[in-house]
């Protein structure tokens, strides 16, 4: 097994406080762990982000100063964030551990959920939203991921915040953000986002609880942002018959495609949830619907088998202004045209006649014209992102149109799959002109270049010149290689790594030493000693009191035996020799109020019995005559009589 692939941050303790004990999850943003703080010794989150996004400062400041704020957003179901911060090149958050499963787990093992329990996860993830909306934030990614549901059965929203710290919903390479079957049409349209982005998911989500699948499905993320665009979210009902209208109400207010026709944040939608939620019955809210699990992983070709053949189910709110305008129109029947004048001649209505068809020719060829014009002579380019160069090359092909290949690295898209087309998918194309494939070649990868020997900060300076970053630093002691040069690296040389990659480095503290015990020894000579060994000597000022004479070493800033470097400094404390203090006078005393008297003032005591005082209780004489002074912590024997 190939240790190097192991996660590098697993068993380290981050930041000096955060032990990392496993991964939990990967994201396109960051990975997450199980962590303890060492500090608090409690189990929490620790999100740290990617190594290439760490690297670009403008996006770390934005993380930071997003992280700061939603750690002031105190809600009961919204996961908290206690702690930021950074290490080498590890930006990390600490945030709330929640016990449990995700809201996707869920669906995936019981499938649609009854309205009850579909109600009863919304209501808390709606409170959690209404809270960050009118603070004056926007989620912009809620799905099943984000909605963790705790082994006690709190609901809480994860990742507040953290993908509002980007400008807009594309990425700089141009990926859109966020799962796209829970991308509102304006995120995906114009990049903007207010609160009613989080409203439309949350349609989604309550549509997916109720049918256990989402609405809009397609072969590539474009086809499924296409139809966020281009189609309305069906009423639940279409797909679990018997679900109350007002389910179906909820839904499509909720996934309206024109933004002006939602509720205008989540404290709103919570309140038609709740209003909706008092009209239901026990029955229809405790309905089990058909699709409980059977259609849990069902495929779009399977889904066929359980919707209903009528969906002509009457929507209660128009989808947008356009759709009610269309509905309007399309609800009367043109009159048919007038009949044409007779003229008085009998070859008037043969003459008439031609001349309407006359007429209905030249319209129909002026007709054919435009159309040809304006579209005819065009054909749009099919969605083939995501799936393989052979069936991209095939779909185009089959559209009547050239194929070119180019090929580019791809953090998020597999090799040998599109990355993208120009022009790009839906967008129109003359017929026969040629589409070009950007092919994914697999994440860039680069060799570790080999840094033993080189400076600290010169071997940071050659990873980043490499594609590569600097990650965890640590020291070790080395014979062969002088401190502060680089001993090895974690992958070592050689290995190939995606860019952007942390690379481990080991610094050298130099050549060990064992440290010597100088105290109690001269100044002088202690120094000596020291510098023979390649150690720098610092005296500290001042001098204490010690058992040690004055002018001898009472204290080392290392212990003995413990390993050095050559070159490190060692401070030495200089004794000014032990502390006199005045004897107590305890002749004639007992032995009991002599030894209390003597040990108070900080004095050691011995007795001396002999053969006469061994029945005795009376002090007779002391080793030190009282009133002069002996060093404090020396012993002082009293004779007994």
């Amino acid at each position: 097994m190939d240790t190097t692939l192991q996660d590098p941050l697993v068993g380290h303790v981050l930041d000096g406080r955060y032990r990392v004990d496993a991964r939990i999850a990967v994201g396109g943003m960051a990975t997450v762990y199980r962590a303890v703080d060492t500090r608090l010794d409690r189990v929490l989150a620790l999100k740290v982000m990617h190594p290439t996004l760490a690297a670009d400062a403008s996006f770390v400041d934005r993380f930071i100063r997003e992280a700061k704020s939603v750690a002031r957003l105190a809600h009961p179901n919204v996961v908290q964030v206690f702690d930021q911060g950074a290490d080498g090149a590890y930006v990390y958050l600490a945030m709330e551990y929640v016990a449990g499963c995700t809201l996707r787990d869920v669906l995936r093992e019981r499938g649609a959920l009854q309205p009850r329990a579909a109600l009863d996860i919304l209501e808390p993830v709606l409170a959690a939203l209404g809270a960050a909306h009118r603070a004056g934030f926007v989620h912009r990614d809620m799905k099943p991921e984000n909605v963790l549901i705790g082994d006690d059965g709190r609901v809480k929203v994860a990742d507040f915040g953290l993908v509002r710290a980007v400008d807009t919903v594309t990425s700089t390479t141009g990926a859109v953000l966020g799962t796209v079957s829970y991308l509102a049409p304006e995120q995906i349209e114009s990049g903007t986002a207010d609160p009613r982005v989080d409203v439309y998911a949350c349609g989604i989500l309550l549509f997916e609880m109720l049918t256990g699948d989402r609405p809009h499905f397609g072969d590539s993320p474009a086809a499924v942002l296409y139809k966020h665009l281009h189609e309305d979210v069906p009423p639940p009902s279409a797909t679990v018959p018997g679900l109350a209208h007002g389910l179906d109400e909820l839904v499509v207010s909720a996934t309206a495609r024109n933004p002006a026709l939602r509720p205008y944040d989540a404290v709103a939608l919570l309140a038609q949830v709740l209003e909706a939620r008092s009209a239901l019955s026990d029955a229809q809210l405790d309905a089990v619907p058909p699709q409980a699990v059977a259609t849990a992983h069902q495929n779009a070709e399977d889904r066929t088998s359980v919707i209903p053949l009528a969906l002509s189910v009457p929507r209660p709110l128009p989808v947008n202004e356009d759709d009610a305008s269309e509905l309007h129109r399309t609800s009367f029947l043109p009159s048919p045209p007038p009949e044409p004048p007779r003229v008085g001649r009998a070859s008037g209505p043969r003459r008439g006649m031609l001349a309407i068809v006359a007429a209905v020719l030249l319209t129909l060829g002026l007709g054919a014209g435009v159309w040809y014009i304006n579209s005819g002579q065009f054909t749009k380019v099919p969605a083939v992102l995501d799936v393989t160069e052979s069936v991209a090359k095939k779909r185009i092909g089959d559209a009547g149109l050239g194929v070119t290949v180019e090929r580019e690295h791809s953090d998020t898209v597999k090799r040998g799959r599109v990355v993208s087309t120009d022009p790009g998918p839906g967008e129109r194309i003359r017929d026969n002109d040629s589409v070009t494939l950007v092919v994914s070649s697999g994440p860039e990868t680069v060799r570790v270049p080999e840094l033993e020997g080189v400076v600290l900060d010169k071997a940071k300076q050659r990873l980043k010149r490499e594609g590569l970053v600097a990650g965890m630093v640590t020291k070790a002691f080395s014979d062969d290689i002088r401190a502060g040069l680089v001993i090895s690296t974690d992958p070592g040389a050689g290995t190939e790594r995606r860019s952007g990659s942390a690379i481990a480095l080991t610094v050298s503290q130099g050549s060990p030493v064992d440290m010597p015990d100088v105290v109690g020894d001269d100044l002088a000579d202690a120094r000596q000693e020291l510098e023979d060994e390649g150690l720098t000597v610092e005296v500290a000022p001042g001098r204490v009191h010690s058992d040690h004479e004055a002018g001898q070493v009472a204290e080392q800033s290392v212990r003995p035996d413990k390993r050095v470097a050559r070159g490190d400094t060692i401070t030495l404390t200089v004794s000014k020799g032990p502390e006199m203090i005045e004897v107590p006078d305890v002749v004639g005393d007992s032995v009991g109020d002599a030894t209390r008297k003597l040990e108070a003032a900080g004095f050691e005591v011995d007795e001396d019995r002999g053969l006469l005082g061994f029945f005795g209780d009376t002090v007779d004489r002391q080793s030190v005559d009282g009133g002069d002074t002996a060093p404090k912590g020396s012993t002082i024997t009293i004779r007994i009589r």
